[in-house]
């Protein structure tokens, strides 16, 4: 039986958020040549503006998921919410604790009255985009910081209230 993920809310700021950060921002070097340059104030994920939170297994950390409603694309709703920085280390990977992971992000985004869920990742992120569209995300134009990037591809969804 596999380990439950326990995800709890933490800072932008807090140690465990920050050392998952660094690992997701060194994949993104290796798939992209480069770090996420979207730069992310850490008031975006304070509520009610938006919430951070690390998933442990053990106590160990192994996953971060984000949303925040500050500065984001309005896809059809003034209540939209935008996923960031979704990441599951590797040795914690394929148990399902990314779709925990995002189905604690939807919940908490629409229990702060939000009804749209927006995301951006990258055409090199396979595993992503197979995980959104397989949890009812639907491709959208591209929007935000990278809208104009090559590889970049957007998602939506709207969300049960």
């Amino acid at each position: 039986m596999l380990a439950e993920l326990e995800i709890r809310e933490v800072a932008y700021t807090h140690g465990d958020a920050q050392a998952l950060i660094a690992r997701v921002q060194q994949v993104y070097v290796e798939r992209y040549g480069g770090a996420d340059d979207d730069t992310m104030d850490p008031s975006m994920f304070t509520p009610p503006a938006g919430a951070f939170f690390v998933g442990y297994l053990a106590d160990a950390p192994v996953a971060t998921g984000a949303w925040r409603a500050e500065g984001v694309e309005r896809l059809g709703s003034d209540n939209t919410a935008e996923i960031k920085r979704m990441y599951v280390v590797p040795e914690a990977a394929r148990q399902g604790h990314a779709r925990t992971m995002l189905a604690h992000l939807e919940s908490t985004a629409v229990a702060a009255g939000h009804e749209v869920m927006v995301l951006s990742t990258g055409s090199l992120q396979p595993e992503a985009i197979a995980l959104y569209l397989s949890s009812g995300y639907v491709e959208v134009a591209p929007f935000g910081h990278y809208a104009e990037a090559e590889l970049v591809r957007c998602f939506a969804k709207r969300l049960a209230m």
